[in-house]
């Protein structure tokens, strides 16, 4: 499913790190932060210990700003389809989850469903990129109209992928991204939040480490901070965590993004065999690309006329050395988790229901596929 990406770029950096004896968040992570905002064309970034804690960070600031952005018990539309730790800070901070269903070629937002899931209650949409596919901006930004909804991105799986020449994780207040080892670029471990309102920056910022004022700039948008060190060594403002990045990360993280164009655009190479291998494929559905996909990896869906049973084609898989896993974690719905959400299903989540019984993906990765690609296809036909 994933490969390193590795060279020795990424291990002179960790050796600079050990060469400086200073291990703990400090001017590489700020480094890479600045060259990422740059990257995504965002005013602001911060870096994290995970895309989880990304999301769980940008979340908890939303409730910080002087005017609150949330309150507990508003309520969040989130799609039936998505990884766990997009809806557990939602949870955490006491919000109201309503899921929404998928579409079944996307993997997205079903946007019919998603404009009749909008309420007069409704307070945030949270959209993800998922497998590496933007979602419809326009559809959506549409849908809202001029009410005051406010749009977040978790772009996890699709750092780098496009809507319009825009980077996704860009269109909503905050967008969130995860350098974990399966995924675009790898820090091992690491995420990052992007924005462009100053003052949900500068909470993060003080949320990210102990809630404390010590990282933030002396003119900031929450705290009157004071020329003291030593005063403002433990001074707290806010009820934070400890979700710093390590400097090995922050290190790393900056000579991966130099590669990282390389990177996104070999695996548009190989979206481009894939999907002329597969989109008239008699048994399987392949995600659609609404614009500029960076193809995280590939979902097939059996299709309902075929005879196919995706136990079978899982062993298949298996017994031909090809790696696959459901599609992100399929219906998330059905989870035991759901009993403690405060949440709503809209509609009956028929497409979440069918690729979680029908659908797998299969990895892509920053190297030439092509052999790869044709091996599955011979397994598959």
């Amino acid at each position: 499913m994933a490969s390193s990406t590795w060279d020795e770029k990424e291990i002179n950096a960790i050796n600079s790190v050990i060469a400086k004896d200073m291990y703990t968040m400090g001017e590489s992570v700020k480094q890479f932060e600045e060259d990422f905002a740059r990257f995504a064309g965002s005013k602001y970034c911060v870096m994290v210990n995970s895309g989880s804690s990304a999301n769980l960070i940008a979340v908890a600031a939303m409730f910080y700003t002087k005017n609150p952005k949330l309150k507990r018990g508003d309520e969040v539309i989130v799609p039936a389809v998505s990884w766990s730790t997009t809806y557990f800070p939602l949870y955490q901070y006491g919000l109201k989850l309503k899921f929404v269903d998928v579409d079944l070629h996307t993997l997205n937002f079903d946007l019919n469903q998603l404009q009749n899931a909008v309420s007069d209650s409704t307070k945030m949409i949270l959209a993800v990129n998922l497998l590496g596919n933007p979602n419809d901006f326009d559809a959506i930004s549409k849908i809202i109209g001029n009410r005051d909804i406010i749009l977040m991105e978790d772009n996890c799986e699709s750092m780098g992928a496009e809507y319009k020449k825009k980077q996704t994780g860009t269109f909503g207040l905050a967008g969130t991204y995860s350098t974990f080892f399966s995924h675009h670029m790898a820090t091992m471990e690491g995420g990052l939040i992007c924005t462009d309102d100053e003052e949900l920056f500068h909470v993060m910022i003080c949320l990210r480490a102990h809630g404390w004022t010590r990282h933030l700039p002396k003119e900031n948008k929450i705290s009157n901070k004071s020329d003291n060190w030593f005063e403002e060594s433990f001074r707290f403002l806010l009820p934070g965590y400890n979700v710093r990045p390590v400097e090995m990360s922050g290190a790393i993280g900056v000579e991966q993004l130099k590669k990282l164009p390389s990177f996104i655009e070999q695996r548009r190479k190989n979206a481009e065999l894939f999907v002329s291998l597969f989109e008239n494929h008699k048994d399987f559905y392949i995600q659609k690309n609404i614009d500029n996909s960076s193809w995280f990896g590939f979902s097939l869906i059996i299709k309902p006329d075929s005879d196919l049973k995706r136990e079978e084609v899982v062993k298949l898989l298996d017994e031909n050395h090809i790696d696959c896993r459901p599609i992100v974690t399929g219906n998330f719905t059905k989870n035991e988790v759901l009993g403690y959400f405060d949440h709503e299903i809209f509609g009956d989540m028929k497409n979440a229901k069918y690729l979680d019984s029908h659908g797998f993906f299969v990895g892509n990765h920053q190297i030439d596929l092509t052999e790869e690609i044709h091996h599955l296809y011979k397994v598959l036909s």
